[in-house]
């Protein structure tokens, strides 16, 4: 379970607070009200804190209970502003929608691209076939790894073929637009780890027995439960 040594509200309190925020088009201080209304008075500081502390924990640990993705990638970039500035949201889906990482970064150049497919590669999956838009830098990434590899990635610029992962951004960016700007890039690293382990337990990406049977709550619960204490 997670450590919350030295603070002075339950671990269930928490972890309601920091799921409401992940899972659904809430700012803080909607949530703080919420909470009010249950007889539960909490700062929206205090859960802001909440959410950059464990949100990005939770995903780490949701990495190692997650289904494997297909070997067929749709891979885009979105838009999330930090700060009053616009940084670069690098995402890839399979073609049956389910996720396949996440990248938040500061540019949109080939160095970016290809740190997000050294991270969605390191914890996954080689992918047999890469589709993207017309982009130039997210070519010359893929480049620069088949060069590296005796059977290549096969490369597909088909913009119509990524509507899927286009579409999924949707799921991401509903969540986000009430927060409206984030205060630091950090936080919008923690904050988007746990917008994406929200999306990828609602698309059944959670694999632990019994799990089909829970709520899209309950499975959160229970990957709390599977944090090691420090």
């Amino acid at each position: 379970m997670l450590n919350t040594k030295g603070m002075r509200f339950p671990i269930d309190v928490i972890l309601v607070c920091i799921r409401w925020y992940a899972a659904y088009p809430l700012s803080y201080r909607h949530i703080e009200e919420m909470m009010q209304e249950r007889g539960v008075v909490v700062d929206h500081s205090s859960i802001n804190r909440w959410a950059v502390r464990f949100l990005p924990l939770l995903e780490k640990v949701f990495r190692n209970h997650k289904h494997a993705v297909g070997k067929s990638w749709r891979m885009d970039e979105t838009y999330i502003k930090v700060k009053g500035v616009w940084k670069y949201l690098y995402r890839a889906v399979d073609k049956q929608g389910k996720t396949v990482d996440f990248l938040l970064s500061e540019k949109r150049d080939a160095s970016a691209a290809r740190r997000f497919f050294d991270k969605a590669m390191r914890h996954g999956d080689v992918p047999d076939t890469v589709t993207m838009d017309k982009s130039g830098a997210n070519k010359a990434a893929l480049d620069q790894l088949n060069a590296q590899r005796k059977i290549p990635i096969k490369i597909r610029q088909v913009k119509y073929l990524n509507n899927i992962v286009e579409q999924d951004h949707r799921a991401v960016k509903r969540v986000t637009r009430p927060m409206l700007s984030f205060k630091s890039f950090r936080s919008a690293q923690a904050v988007l780890a746990g917008i994406e382990l929200m999306h990828m337990i609602r698309k059944g990406q959670f694999m632990m027995e019994r799990c089909d049977d829970m709520s899209f709550a309950d499975q959160f619960y229970m990957l709390a439960g599977q944090v090691r204490p420090a």
